[in-house]
């Protein structure tokens, strides 16, 4: 059986070599992927064959130009088939809440030792589990309990996507998903074809995409239009 492909993000080199390390006491596991930052793993995994994407990765949260939650609510639009594991510092009640509505299979602490990451992979990617710390566990079942944090107060699901496109992109991809093309948008909008297509263009490159089709996915499954 072929190891199972597992990635890594997170901005500094030391925990990624710690987590490295780690997964490497264990044969039926590879790490295969290491990215350094949101826009650096969506843009690795945008150049990667299928056969080649990582099963699971683990995924910081805070990281400079974009951050895991970001990353997770993206890239699982893109790639259905890869697991998130949000591997952090942080037992923040917002965030908690965040990387589970972005779509994180599990969220750990980065103390969790080797055999608690290998059993995380496992439960995620063979038993289709959730990996949580046991504390973060109770504190979410707390929050729910005390209805802390109201569904109703809680933030849209794609607002931290939305947040990465300015209004001009934001109309232009309106337009784009009801199938005008740059010459209608244009006149639509009452700005060059040029600058219409430059918009398009930042749109896919702020998305990590390469094609109407791809955006359009993730402008309905994230409520951006």
């Amino acid at each position: 059986m072929n190891p199972l492909r597992i990635g890594i993000t997170d901005d500094k080199a030391i925990n990624r070599s710690n987590i490295t390390d780690k997964l490497k006491q264990f044969n039926d596991l590879k790490v295969c992927f290491t990215a350094v930052n949101g826009n650096d793993c969506l843009e690795q995994l945008k150049g990667l064959p299928i056969e080649k994407l990582p099963h699971l990765i683990f995924m910081d949260i805070e990281m400079p130009e974009m951050d895991g939650i970001q990353t997770i609510s993206i890239a699982r639009s893109l790639y259905p088939d890869i697991f998130f594991i949000v591997l952090t510092i942080f037992d923040d009640d917002d965030k908690i809440f965040e990387a589970i509505k972005a779509g994180a299979h599990g969220y750990l602490l980065k103390d969790e030792d080797a055999k608690g990451l290998y059993n995380a992979v496992i439960t995620v990617t063979q038993n289709g589990g959730a990996a949580i710390n046991p504390a973060i566990a109770r504190k979410t079942l707390q929050l729910l309990s005390q209805a802390s944090v109201p569904l109703r107060e809680q933030k849209p699901a794609g607002s931290d996507i939305s947040s990465l496109l300015s209004e001009r992109e934001k109309e232009i991809l309106h337009h784009t998903v009801r199938g005008y093309d740059a010459k209608r948008i244009a006149e639509i909008t009452g700005i060059s074809v040029l600058t219409v297509r430059k918009h398009v263009g930042n749109i896919y490159q702020k998305l990590h995409v390469n094609s109407k089709a791809q955006a359009m996915r993730i402008a309905y499954d994230k409520g951006l239009i």
